[in-house]
């Protein structure tokens, strides 16, 4: 017999696009299938965002899943129900911290961008609510700690390196920065587990272009109508099926004692394929992935990219090729219409993850530089001059002004100084600059 009547067990932070096509449609998924009896808590964790709408909606929204299955179309559309409600931290700071003191919660999960892991050391435990979220998340499990409960599974989908570690890491610095007990850190440590996660679903978001037609589909009007693709993975590394059924429902989940292997191979062929790609296709003029795929220029590029100089520095081609051919059917899907200004969102900070380490990788095995991903470098310093880049202010105001050899020496975005590069980032920029992105496409590929 379903369960019809549902705790909330789960707090989310991140009410975007991509946590509502992935872990809130598998919470409905559970639910439906009587597995689960739980629903998720969105919490807002920038100052602005969508929690006034999906209140309006008391949670509820449309999900469309499509793309090609072994052949097969697939075009399906879920009301889910996965969601009670949203919670602002900004408007409403104790409803947040009365989160933490529901023994029903159980798990935690975020996705805050790439930038989101951030130890700023400027807050304060008084602050309602502190910047960051780490600091907001500090401030909840102490919250919890004092409430004399349980800790939590806590799920970080952000998509760097270790990303449960680097968060529970930047927790422990605020524990001491706020100068808290002694046993908070060590209940932090021994009554929680910080996960590293790998996710992998291409998400869509609202479908600007097709809103009119799939809302008469619909027959009501949905303003979180969300659109994804139907491929989906995610790899944890824990051991939570007892409190979270994922494998039980069907949902493509691997629990691992090491999420490395399968976060390597995706974050450098499919997130690093997406962001060597997009900027410099948008200074082209495209303005989808789907358009990247059906020009030949830029098609040639990816493909280079991703076959010539990412795969060849992962050392398993006989998986990794197979995986970068999937990679581009997925980009190829007729269904997505993923624009390149939504992928472009904090670039600096996922150029870093996603496609550095593949140059610097190269580099160090072959003694040059790979064209395409320094070109790719070019095209982002390129498109921070423009007035479409999206990242924190300060950055977008330092790319904009500063000259390329500054921007490269920058370590606070890069990690360490990038100079030796350039000789052959300047080239690809002066090319561009000079002569169109179509000639700076052509020396490219030369």
């Amino acid at each position: 017999m379903a369960i019809t009547e549902y705790k909330e067990r789960i707090i989310q932070f991140g009410e975007g696009g991509f946590l509502r096509s992935f872990v809130d449609v598998f919470i409905h998924k559970m639910n439906e299938q009587g597995l689960y009896d739980g629903k998720a808590v969105v919490v807002q964790p920038i100052a602005k965002g969508l929690i006034p709408v999906i209140n309006e909606q008391n949670g509820v929204y449309h999900q469309f899943l499509r793309g090609i299955d072994e052949g097969r179309v697939i075009d399906e559309c879920i009301e889910v129900h996965s969601i009670s409600r949203g919670v602002d931290p900004y408007t409403d700071y104790d409803e947040y911290l009365k989160l933490a003191r529901d023994p029903d919660m159980q798990i935690i999960i975020s996705n805050t961008t790439e930038a989101g892991i951030e130890y700023l050391g400027t807050e304060k435990i008084t602050d309602a609510p502190p910047r960051s979220f780490p600091a907001k998340l500090t401030a909840l499990l102490y919250e919890r700690y004092k409430a004399g409960l349980g800790g939590f599974a806590i799920l970080s989908c952000e998509l760097i390196d270790n990303n449960g570690k680097e968060l529970l890491a930047c927790v422990l610095k605020y524990a001491k920065l706020w100068e808290l007990p002694e046993g908070f850190s060590k209940w932090v440590e021994t009554e929680n587990d910080f996960c590293n996660t790998l996710v992998d679903r291409i998400c869509t978001g609202y479908p600007k272009d097709e809103a009119e037609a799939l809302t008469e589909r619909l027959g009501c009007n949905d303003k979180l109508m969300n659109t994804a693709e139907i491929f989906h993975l995610w790899v944890i590394e824990g051991h939570h099926e007892d409190i979270f059924p994922l494998k039980k429902a069907g949902i493509n989940v691997i629990w691992t004692d090491d999420v490395k292997p399968y976060k390597k191979r995706k974050v450098r062929i499919l997130n690093g394929g997406h962001t060597s790609m997009v900027l410099a296709a948008r200074l082209y003029g495209l303005s989808t992935v789907k358009e990247c795929l059906d020009d030949p220029l830029v098609s040639r590029f990816l493909n280079k990219a991703v076959f010539e100089e990412i795969i060849p520095t992962l050392g398993h081609e006989e998986e990794d090729i197979p995986f970068g051919n999937a990679v581009l059917e997925r980009f190829a899907n007729p269904f997505v219409k993923h624009q390149l200004l939504s992928i472009a969102l904090n670039s600096v900070s996922k150029f870093k993850a996603r496609v550095l380490p593949t140059i610097l990788e190269y580099y160090e095995q072959r003694g040059k530089l790979p064209e395409c991903l320094t070109f790719s470098l070019s095209a982002l310093i390129a498109f921070y001059r423009t007035d479409e880049s999206n990242d924190g202010e300060e950055i977008m105001a330092y790319m904009k002004s500063a000259p390329v050899r500054g921007i490269l020496a920058k370590q606070e975005y890069w990690g360490q100084d990038l100079s030796f590069m350039a000789d052959k980032v300047e080239h690809y920029y002066d090319i561009m600059q000079d002569k169109g992105m179509a000639a700076a496409f052509e020396e490219v590929l030369a």
